[in-house]
């Protein structure tokens, strides 16, 4: 383990650990790209899967806990931004599928 912590130029095993999330989160939300990129290759047409909202919270929200702990004010604003905005995309696509599978619309 040694040799990953000289190659992440860390310390401690916790600060090991805290890089390690902070590549997974990373991986997390590169993930939300290759996901809309495949999507809209399959479709020949943009498109913006639900899934990608999904990577774009996790992915945010696991950089957001990263940035915390690196104390990097300007990552954790970056980061909290985001969080807000893919919550409330997700809100939007919910707040919709219920509107239009609401009964009471289709009898009026």
């Amino acid at each position: 383990m040694q040799w990953l912590m000289t190659i992440l130029h860390v310390d401690t095993t916790g600060e090991l650990w805290w890089v390690l999330f902070g590549l997974a989160a990373q991986l997390m939300f590169t993930a939300r790209f290759l996901l809309q990129w495949i999507a809209s290759e399959r479709a020949k047409n943009s498109v913006m899967p639900i899934a990608f909202w999904y990577f774009s919270l996790v992915g945010g929200l696991m950089l957001f806990a990263y940035a915390l702990y690196r104390k990097d004010p300007v990552f954790v604003l970056g980061q909290s931004l985001g969080v807000i905005i893919y919550s409330r995309n997700l809100w939007l696509i919910y707040a919709n599928r219920r509107v239009t599978k609401d009964p009471a619309k289709d009898a009026a």
